[in-house]
């Protein structure tokens, strides 16, 4: 390789290592964020699901290995270090690796996620006092997106606080009343209450975005290849390591 191609080669990868730097301080706010937020629809399921709190755990710590392997592929691409962007290398394959083994098993597994995800909305709706962080979020999700209940507003006939009531209640969030959390009362049996379920409102969505989703995802996966390439080839190029071209602290 030319002298030209091997330097165009180093700024292109020390070029991606910065935007894949970028990317896992993303990746490692939106893991922070699953764990934080206490006003969203990840917020009920991480109350109530230990596998989306291990899920948010991965995030942190998939984000911060493609941080330090942002400065890693960074520092071994400007000085022309191997043994830097061996690692590099091993480390983006084992990634790609981890990240089409989690595709294929929420894949095969969907319908399973499906059915948790169902038992965890329905146990909260039952369970609902309106006081709670999770009670609040639920009632941030219904009245945001528009939905009532997970499959639709007689999922909250079983919440024991209706079912007892004298009074004909509802989840003031499930309506368009000024009230957003806790029971509003009703005149008729007939509530005035959204009639499409949440459930069906998340499936729209992910139908609507699923192109989206997917040139995501397959833009990652491009992008990490782009990456083992270049160090590939860069790694090749380097017949002689000079490090008394890395500054020293």
């Amino acid at each position: 390789m030319g002298k030209g191609c091997l330097t165009v080669t180093k700024y292109f990868l020390f070029l991606f290592n910065l935007l894949f730097f970028i990317f896992g301080a993303l990746i490692l706010g939106f893991g922070l964020w699953i764990l934080l937020d206490n006003q969203s629809f990840i917020a009920v399921l991480q109350k109530s699901s230990d596998s989306l709190k291990v899920g948010a755990y991965i995030l942190i710590s998939v984000g911060s290995l493609a941080m330090l392997m942002g400065f890693l592929g960074c520092m071994g691409a400007v000085y022309e270090i191997k043994c830097l962007l061996g690692l590099y290398f091993t480390c983006l394959l084992l990634i790609l690796i981890a990240q089409v083994t989690a595709v294929v098993l929420i894949y095969f597994h969907r319908e399973t996620l499906k059915k948790e995800m169902s038992f965890i909305i329905t146990d909260l709706i039952v369970k609902y006092e309106g006081n709670s962080t999770t009670d609040i979020a639920w009632d941030y999700i219904q009245r945001n997106v528009g939905c009532c209940g997970w499959l639709g507003p007689a999922n909250w006939a079983m919440n024991p606080v209706i079912k007892n009531s004298s009074m004909m209640l509802y989840p003031c969030s499930c309506g368009n009343g000024t009230a957003d959390r806790d029971f509003c009362s009703s005149d008729t049996e007939d509530w005035p209450v959204y009639s499409e379920g949440c459930m069906a409102k998340l499936q729209k969505w992910l139908h609507d975005n699923v192109g989206v989703i997917l040139g995501i995802c397959i833009g990652v996966a491009v992008i990490e290849m782009i990456g083992m390439i270049l160090s590939i080839c860069l790694c090749k190029s380097i017949h002689q390591e000079d490090y008394t071209k890395v500054p020293k602290y």
